[in-house]
């Protein structure tokens, strides 16, 4: 079934995030749950995060144009927040049996061993972007796809296999999970005018997302992009 042309879902998705949500509230019935399933039902809901002092963003089946064909790579995803800023995550790999953990200030753990920071070389960034026409080789960047999934993609980010995340969208439950990751580990996730993500921002469909493994790699990555995007 589609949600609208090309976007779809599966029952896998509605049951899972009724099972989530149903889980979350039974811990705290006054929490705020935003799934992206009820998100469908009820576009406004993600407006309330930024005024919710406790909140979860739920992404219950994420790549689900990868589950449906029988790829491995897709992702549970949740982020706790409080007063709109993530303050633990996780990120699940179903069909790779590898959980990710994350709590401000204490680091990210994959299968309970923590990550080191992240490092980028001296030349040649891997830049994962969700826009088919930006792939290519660019100066200093080599522009890839995407997973097609944000819970695979950020992962990527964290374990060196990519250094940069270029998104056209900053969903909260896809950006919310990684975001924190991605800044435990010294990263930066930002919109391409420098503003740092927010999930308010990305409730209210903020576009033009990178998440770069240093603040440094971010300053060269974002107005090399900026000009393809202009074209």
């Amino acid at each position: 079934m589609e949600k609208k042309p090309g976007d779809l879902v599966t029952v896998a998705d509605h049951e899972a995030e009724q099972l989530i949500t149903e889980a979350l509230l039974r811990d705290d019935p006054h929490v705020l749950v935003v799934g992206e399933e009820a998100t469908a039902a009820d576009p406004d809901l993600p407006k309330a995060l930024a005024g919710a002092g406790h909140a979860f963003t739920v992404d219950p089946v994420d790549g689900t144009k990868n589950f449906v064909n029988g790829s491995p790579d897709h992702a549970v995803m949740l982020a706790e927040l409080r007063d709109g800023e993530p303050v633990r995550a996780w990120i699940l790999h179903p069909a790779h049996d590898v959980a990710y953990v994350a709590e401000k200030g204490a680091g990210v753990y994959r299968d309970g061993v923590r990550l080191p920071a992240m490092s980028v070389p001296a030349d040649g960034l891997t830049v994962c972007t969700s826009s088919p026409s930006l792939e290519g080789r660019h100066g200093t960047l080599d522009l890839g796809p995407t997973a097609w999934s944000c819970g695979i993609d950020y992962p990527w980010l964290l374990e060196g296999r990519a250094h940069a995340l270029h998104y056209t969208r900053g969903l909260p439950w896809d950006h919310a999970p990684g975001s924190l990751m991605t800044e435990e580990l010294g990263g930066v996730v930002r919109f391409l005018d420098g503003t740092r993500y927010g999930v308010a921002d990305g409730a209210r469909g903020r576009t033009g997302l990178l998440a770069a493994a240093s603040p440094d790699a971010w300053d060269e990555i974002a107005p090399q992009l900026a000009d393809l995007r202009r074209g």
